[in-house]
């Protein structure tokens, strides 16, 4: 029995000895496939925040991207541009260097308004009057630079806007003013 009792106990003992290997081998491979587990999981979120940041980063850069398109477009004007020629050309007088100088120009007023480019056919004289007197105040060297030209570009398109203010129609209307020939003798 003693021997029966020996032999059961140094079974036991190799059983032990035995399962501890393979106890510890199966710790050590459950440790391995969590901690493979946690890493694929922690790639698959840091994979997500990713695609979501780029995502959200690029929605907000295509939204900027479109309203700042829509602040520089211009608004296309509802109507087609209308030329409103001033018919016949200005001819003025007015004193050069030694003697007096001629000059003519001949202008068109640029509007999308149907209403305007009727007042300024009805007020055609009151512009007329106007643009003759200014065209006849300038000096030869003034106009005989592009910069000068341009001022008195802008001076004739001032004019015009007043008088469509004064009017009764609106100023700012009138976009533009054209001097379509411009000779000085």
């Amino acid at each position: 029995m003693a021997e029966a009792a020996r032999k059961s106990a140094d079974k036991k003992a190799t059983d032990k000895d035995a399962a501890q290997p393979a106890k510890s081998g199966q710790v050590e491979d459950q440790s391995k496939s969590k901690r493979k587990l946690l890493l694929a999981i922690l790639a698959v979120l840091v994979l997500g925040a990713l695609a979501a940041g780029g995502a959200i980063f690029w929605m907000k850069s295509h939204a900027a991207a479109k309203t700042s398109a829509a602040k520089e477009a211009p608004k296309k004007p509802e109507t087609p541009a209308l030329f409103v020629p001033l018919e016949p050309p200005f001819v003025v007088n007015f004193q050069g260097d030694q003697s007096a100088r001629f000059l003519q120009v001949a202008v068109q007023v640029m509007t999308h308004s149907t209403e305007t480019a009727e007042l300024l056919k009805q007020r055609d004289p009151v512009v007329r009057n106007d643009l003759l007197l200014l065209f006849g105040g300038q000096k030869v060297d003034d106009m005989s630079t592009r910069e000068g030209k341009e001022k008195l570009q802008a001076d004739a398109l001032a004019a015009i806007r007043r008088i469509v203010t004064a009017a009764g129609g609106k100023g700012e209307s009138v976009e533009a003013l054209y001097f379509t020939s411009f000779v000085m003798q």
